[in-house]
């Protein structure tokens, strides 16, 4: 069975790229600078007529931790709900509490707003107080995926986390590793036998077309933003994709 290939997008071009590279499933986001918010409605809307591959949605109301107040959360459902009836496939969100753990009951409250459609516990999961509470938590919520780095700031470092969750977990719900992942990181995880998926942006910077810099003016820390687009890398998606057979 073929593995599949989800990669995080920040920009339509990056979206269009990406499916056309042969990714089998986008991660629609914004704000790159904060690890992905809550993208447009427009831009779910347009993308749907021009891809055919599954486009799950990022839910995140601002940058940061992720212990919402009641009216972030409130946000977060019409979010759900809205992006929903413009064709969004899936979800990708996660509510912890102030102490760390997996908030269970706003996690089940949002997965009522999906209604139905597949939903990911993102990498909320790494900051949480204790993977393995958090992992019984989130299958117990029902979700479908939990995006890990195995607790640390890569799937280098976070090997050996994600292979005793992997362990843990079974059949029970999808591992996906994603965070600075690379094609060795499949070949190891295949001989678990429960790797279905992986999250890995491919991503690359490409020169803008722009020709006007106001040197006075920066509205990003990272130099990039304003010069470069950030894109999705064809050879690094065929070499995923070469590993994913």
């Amino acid at each position: 069975m073929k593995i599949t290939l989800e990669s995080p997008v920040f920009n339509v071009e990056a979206a269009l790229d990406a499916a056309e590279f042969g990714v089998d499933r986008l991660e629609l986001c914004a704000n790159f600078p904060e690890g992905g918010e809550t993208p447009s409605a427009g831009m779910l809307k347009f993308l749907k007529t021009e891809i055919d591959i599954p486009v799950f949605v990022m839910i995140r109301p601002r940058g940061g931790d992720f212990a919402y107040s009641q009216k972030e959360l409130m946000v977060m459902k019409r979010d759900i709900e809205l992006l929903g009836e413009q064709g969004a496939d899936g979800f990708v969100f996660g509510v912890l509490d102030r102490n760390g753990m997996v908030d269970s009951d706003s996690c089940k409250s949002l997965l009522r707003a999906a209604a139905g459609k597949p939903c990911t516990f993102h990498r909320a999961f790494d900051v949480s107080a204790d993977y393995f509470d958090s992992l019984e938590r989130i299958i117990s919520c029902g979700f479908d995926r939990i995006l890990t780095s195995g607790g640390k700031n890569s799937v280098t470092e976070g090997m050996g986390t994600i292979r005793e969750l992997m362990q843990k977990a079974q059949h029970r719900i999808s591992i996906m590793p994603g965070g600075g992942t690379k094609p060795e990181h499949v070949t190891e995880l295949k001989k678990t036998g429960y790797l279905k998926e992986v999250h890995a942006s491919c991503k690359t910077w490409v020169p803008s077309t722009n020709q006007y810099v106001n040197p006075n003016v920066s509205f990003s820390d990272d130099s990039r933003s304003f010069t470069h687009h950030l894109r999705i890398d064809q050879g690094v998606v065929s070499s995923f994709l070469e590993v994913l057979k």
